[in-house]
């Protein structure tokens, strides 16, 4: 066998490598998500595949637990992005805000920062299989994004600059939130045998 022959079969090989560890765990993340958005009403079922199948993380989940993870996982980075944005909007418009909408931003920006914190709590508590603590904390979550988005509708004609992130952020925490209801009910099947 040549050096061109070679090089041949191992890009193959590479090739062949590649397209089973980048392809997402696509018959997990499809059960998951059918079984969360039918008992989540919140929850779509394109909204779950799309978000599962976005994270790099989920494609080599072989596992429920390890797709828990990754989920938590991609709420951290969306509440982490989020809060950005918001410190972003307020550097931005500093002068231009309205007190009202600026007191909102203040507010969320409160909101997501203890997030972050709670999240990496809820990361600790998921890895040890203290689930029923991880869902607290991302419970608490779920909290942060209506708390933010519930501050501008106070006021009529103020309109969020974040209602798409909290309802990302409000999806994405119920999909981890059904992910450990699920390992959950597991562990309480096993206890019972």
């Amino acid at each position: 066998m040549g050096p061109q022959t070679s090089i041949l079969v191992l890009i193959i090989i590479l090739l062949s490598f590649y397209s089973i560890v980048a392809k997402p765990n696509h018959n997990l993340i499809q059960q998951t998500c059918k079984n969360i958005s039918e008992t989540d009403s919140n929850v779509s079922y394109k909204f779950c595949i799309n978000s599962l199948e976005s994270d790099p993380r989920s494609h080599g989940a072989k596992s429920l637990e390890k797709l828990g993870l990754a989920s938590i996982k991609l709420v951290r980075h969306n509440v982490t992005d989020t809060r950005a944005q918001i410190k972003e909007i307020l550097k931005k418009n500093k002068n231009k805000l309205d007190p009202f909408a600026k007191e909102c931003l203040d507010d969320c920006l409160q909101v997501y920062s203890d997030a972050i914190a709670t999240i990496k709590e809820a990361i600790k508590d998921y890895k040890a299989k203290r689930y029923a603590d991880s869902n607290v904390k991302l419970s608490s979550v779920i909290d942060a994004s209506t708390t933010c988005e519930d501050g501008f509708n106070q006021r009529n004609g103020v309109v969020s600059p974040l209602t798409k992130r909290n309802k990302d952020t409000f999806l994405l925490s119920a999909i981890s939130l059904s992910i450990i209801n699920m390992l959950n009910k597991d562990n309480l099947k096993d206890a019972e045998l």
